[in-house]
This record gives structure tokens, C-alpha cells and sequence, in this order.
């Protein structure tokens, strides 16, 4: 058995800043934890922008305190996000997040899981989990 506190992962490395300052992903579950997901507390900050494209997870998102919206950037549409609101990128959705009037807080499960220390890079994306091919064949056999 696995228990973490948020007080245990605020300063270590399990905390995790976006360089431009608009989140901080606490990650309380990795890769090596090897549950087959990672876990995460990600604050959204307010009034911030990001895009976001994972190519190479799936997330689900769940809004448990603030509000602010998400932009389907294929169809243009805009989505509320706020306490009680989650969504699923299930299709590598590309996609601007963006923080309304307060922080945002959102509890996130990706699967693969991620490693711990992956930030977006120039496309939004994290890095392929180093057995991409393994979850890629796993999600084929197993269509939603």
C-alpha cells in the first residue's frame, strides 16, 4: 500500500512547475509506483492560457475547486470547466486550458503514466513513456 500526503510532495520532486508559470502539477503517483497510471493535483493558474496536446496520453481531468474553460482546438468548441466538471482527452485531443477568475484545481489520472519530471514541450506534449509501443498496442486491443 501506497499513501502520500500533499504535504509530503509540495517541494519535492514531485512537484512540478511549468516554466512560464501558468500550472504546478503535484504528482502522487509515477510510473515507477507501477499502478499502470499516474495520479496528479495540477493548479491551473488564473487568468493563464496553455495549449496542450498529449499525442502520447491519455488524461482525465477532474475539476474540484475554481473555474475557467477548455477549447477543443479541431472543432473550436469552448467547454466550461468548473467544481464537478471533468473531461476526457480519449483521442490526443489538442487543446487550449484556460484559468478564469481563481486557480483552478484539478485531479488528473494519465495513462501511460508519466515519470515525474516531464513538462510540455514546444507542441504541448509530454515525451512518449518509454514503453510507448507496449500502451499503444494495449489501447488498439482495447478500443473505447
Amino acid at each position: 500500500m501506497i499513501v502520500r500526503t500533499l504535504e509530503q510532495i509540495i517541494g519535492t520532486e514531485r512537484e512540478v512547475h511549468s516554466k512560464n508559470g501558468n500550472w504546478v502539477s503535484r504528482r502522487f503517483v509515477l510510473d515507477d509506483d507501477a499502478a499502470g497510471f499516474s495520479f496528479h493535483e495540477t493548479i491551473i493558474k488564473a487568468g493563464s492560457e496553455t495549449h496542450i496536446w498529449y499525442k502520447h496520453h491519455i488524461e482525465a481531468v477532474y475539476c474540484v475547486a475554481g473555474e475557467g474553460e477548455i477549447e477543443d482546438l479541431k472543432t473550436g468548441e469552448v467547454h466550461p470547466v468548473k467544481d464537478g466538471t471533468l473531461y476526457l482527452l480519449n483521442d490526443n485531443d489538442e487543446h487550449l486550458l484556460r484559468g478564469g477568475s481563481s486557480d483552478m484545481r484539478l485531479i488528473c489520472a494519465f495513462n501511460p503514466p508519466v515519470t515525474g519530471r516531464e513538462t510540455h514541450d514546444e507542441d504541448g506534449a509530454y515525451v512518449p513513456h518509454p514503453r510507448a509501443a507496449q500502451w499503444t498496442k494495449v489501447r488498439e486491443n482495447n478500443p473505447g
